[in-house]
């Protein structure tokens, strides 16, 4: 009787895991001529640190940029020295910003803790905007709601969560990235091991809520031995252009230096990575180049990223907010 119980918990587990995951591939892309891009950064961060003792004062990164009616949006992360908040900066030309203050810090109370409530990915639907983020301990990954952009409502328990046992994300899921596609919300997301390898996953739902993620999940490995994204990955920024899929993502190497990488895609799921990628041209972002968010529409592509000086894996890094532009080139 004892092993029939445990056998029919088992069952039950599986039953339940096996829910979470789909099979499933974003809408086809027609492919077409090669293209490569030609990346062009303003020389000066767009948007920089607060003053000593504010809730940005150590690092600003992560943004998250949406257009709602003539202005920009972006929901940015700030680190004031132990805490990330996520706040709003508005824009009318996406270059001079104007900072509206901090909206959404950890609750120690629920499942987020204390450390984290940032990295997000802005989403705006008939509902309103909808602002995926990363907290808590292990990191999983919530939502919040906002009909403007300043008054926001969490949604409460994370809607992406870490695997099971023995998975690529049992340790962790963060750095979400979320487009819509038709009726269909996807997002890409960063998965941790055991081992604590770093990679990229995507998941699918149908009302931004209930989420599941691709059963053969990662769809982005490590780089070689050598090469700069050999030591992690993260923050992809993915958007449709010239027949396939692009996405912008975060390399790191064993010396922490990071810079962004590039790959393609006709269903979102089958990448291919593009030799080369994007460094820090200047002093400010010379060590770090990351946290892409783009909007696509038509050509150039608008990038915003963070970046910073010093070569870590997570914060006072000196981290400020770029922007630079994406323009397609005839392949050679």
């Amino acid at each position: 009787m004892r092993l029939a119980a445990a056998t029919i918990l088992i069952a039950c587990v599986a039953l339940s895991a096996c829910g979470q995951y789909r099979d499933f591939m974003l809408p086809q892309q027609p492919g077409g001529p090669s293209v490569s891009w030609r990346w062009e950064a303003r020389a000066d961060p767009v948007l920089t640190r607060g003053s000593a003792g504010e809730w940005d004062a150590v690092d600003v990164l992560n943004p998250s940029v949406i257009r709602q009616g003539d202005a920009y949006y972006n929901l940015y992360s700030g680190y004031d020295g132990k805490t990330w908040s996520t706040g709003l900066a508005v824009s009318g030309d996406g270059i001079t910003w104007h900072k509206e203050g901090k909206l959404i810090s950890p609750d120690r109370a629920t499942w987020e803790g204390d450390a984290i409530a940032a990295n997000g990915s802005a989403l705006a639907d008939g509902s309103g905007i909808l602002y995926y983020y990363q907290a808590g301990q292990p990191v999983q990954i919530g939502l919040a709601r906002s009909a403007n952009g300043h008054q926001w409502r969490k949604q409460g328990p994370p809607v992406l969560q870490t695997g099971p046992r023995g998975s690529w994300d049992e340790r962790g899921v963060g750095d979400p990235y979320v487009i819509r596609i038709g009726r269909g919300y996807y997002m890409f997301y960063l998965g941790q091991d055991r081992a604590r390898r770093q990679r990229l996953g995507v998941a699918v739902s149908d009302d931004g809520v209930a989420w599941y993620k691709l059963r053969r999940n990662p769809i982005l490995e490590l780089g070689a031995y050598g090469a700069f994204d050999e030591n992690g990955l993260g923050e992809p920024a993915v958007w449709a252009s010239h027949g396939y899929y692009w996405m912008l993502y975060t390399g790191r190497d064993r010396s922490e230096l990071r810079r962004l990488g590039l790959a393609r895609s006709r269903n979102g799921v089958d990448w291919e990575k593009i030799p080369g990628g994007f460094a820090g041209q200047q002093a400010w972002d010379s060590k770090v180049l990351c946290d892409a968010t783009v909007i696509a529409n038509g050509d150039p592509v608008r990038v915003w990223f963070g970046g910073g000086d010093v070569a870590r894996p997570d914060q006072n890094i000196h981290g400020q907010i770029g922007a630079a532009t994406l323009s397609p080139q005839p392949a050679r």
